[in-house]
């Protein structure tokens, strides 16, 4: 306002009141403009308030269902009393336990029967170390199933997989019987046929 009123002593009576007036005029604008720009900040100071506010309850509700959704995965390394007391674990262990078994007194008794050359005997022993490396495989399935820690799986999965490896190991055991039975009357039908020539020799005095 000093400023005016010095320059308005330079000034014409009419151009001095005009200015004056001018000077007034454009004031009360510039006051009009920074209170509309404070409102204009206080509106958007209030407005990130309450996005921050949202900001952090948005988060806050994913950070706790991402939490939930963790224990619920974290529950599915674990196994259950209901897959542990699940029959068919028992079943598979002692179809597992027979086939190694079996096939150890029938691969024994074979070697030691004489009915059998070396390439029948090596083919034989393929059979047993394919089926015991297949049965090494279900138990470790088995084991990694019913182990805490170890695979993400819920009760419905587990048992399922336990159906399969039973079915599995089921089907190893009764391929390794039908095997061994086979083989077992292959045996009797040469041990027979082998008497029935030595009995021929006998009595025809005849050396073999």
């Amino acid at each position: 306002m000093l400023l005016i009123a010095g320059f308005s002593g330079l000034l014409p009576q009419t151009t001095k009141a005009q200015s004056i007036a001018d000077c007034i005029t454009q004031l009360t604008l510039n006051y009009q403009k920074l209170a509309s720009l404070k409102n204009i900040l206080n509106q958007m100071y209030t407005g990130y308030q309450v996005l921050n506010k949202g900001y952090n309850a948005v988060k806050g509700v994913a950070q706790g269902n991402f939490n939930l959704h963790e224990v619920f995965l974290d529950g599915l390394y674990l196994v259950s009393p209901a897959v542990r007391k699940y029959p068919r674990v028992s079943d598979i262990i002692s179809d597992q336990a027979a086939l190694v078994s079996e096939y150890r007194k029938a691969s024994g008794e074979f070697n030691r029967s004489g009915h059998f050359n070396p390439e029948e005997l090596s083919y034989m022993m393929a059979v047993y170390d394919h089926l015991a490396d297949a049965s090494l495989k279900n138990i470790s399935d088995l084991a990694m199933i019913m182990t805490n820690s170890q695979m993400r799986m819920s009760d419905a999965e587990r048992l399922t997989a336990i159906d399969r490896i039973f079915l599995d190991s089921r089907t190893q055991l009764s391929y390794l019987r039908k095997f061994n039975s086979d083989a077992g009357r292959l045996a009797q039908q040469r041990a027979v046929a082998l008497g029935e020539k030595q009995i021929v020799q006998s009595l025809y005095g005849i050396n073999p």
